[in-house]
């Protein structure tokens, strides 16, 4: 038969040729609590593929949904994996002076006494709706070295906003 009446997959890649998920070119700084929870997800996913292996099989016997599901479990796997080990524990607990560095729980106010509250984490586990910031997002670099006190602009795709430092803490949440 020709080729022309064959039909290709159009780049499309089979399940069991997922490219890995991206890793961030950045040292990887981990919170204790981030640190326990890229071991959490890691064990959580080797579970997961196990049973999934286990309950319907892998290879060729394995369902087309199946082998996308085993697919995607493996290259998490391989993602936490990597993670974990580059990961570099920082303990917000042992950071001396009174300014901003990793792991510091942030309350700043803008001129409108509207207050932004956020902890400096890594980038896994960045979630700035629980207000954790990654370590290299702008606010965070604009905060980096800030004590109480100190103005702090933070670069935005909407225009820089001022914010001033009011409160710090690395023992929790910053309060006024």
């Amino acid at each position: 038969m020709s080729r022309a009446f064959v039909k290709e997959q159009d780049g499309d890649l089979s399940p069991e040729e997922l490219p890995d998920r991206p890793v961030s070119p950045h040292r990887n700084l981990v919170t204790p609590e981030g640190l326990a929870q890229l071991r959490d997800l890691l064990a959580r996913t080797r579970k997961e593929l196990a049973e999934l292996r286990l309950q319907d099989g892998e290879g060729a016997e394995a369902s087309l949904e199946n082998r996308t599901v085993q697919a995607q479990l493996a290259r998490d796997l391989r993602y936490y994996e990597a993670r974990l080990q580059s990961a570099e524990l920082q303990d917000p607990k042992i950071v001396p002076g009174n300014s901003v560095a990793f792991g510091a729980w942030l309350l700043l106010v803008d001129e409108d006494d509207t207050e932004y509250r956020y902890r400096i984490v890594g980038e896994d586990e960045a979630d700035p709706q629980q207000g954790l910031i990654s370590y290299r997002s702008p606010l965070a670099m604009a905060a980096m070295d800030a004590e109480v006190g100190d103005l702090v602009r933070w670069p935005r795709p909407t225009g820089t906003l001022e914010l001033e430092l009011v409160a710090l803490s690395y023992d929790g949440p910053a309060k006024e």
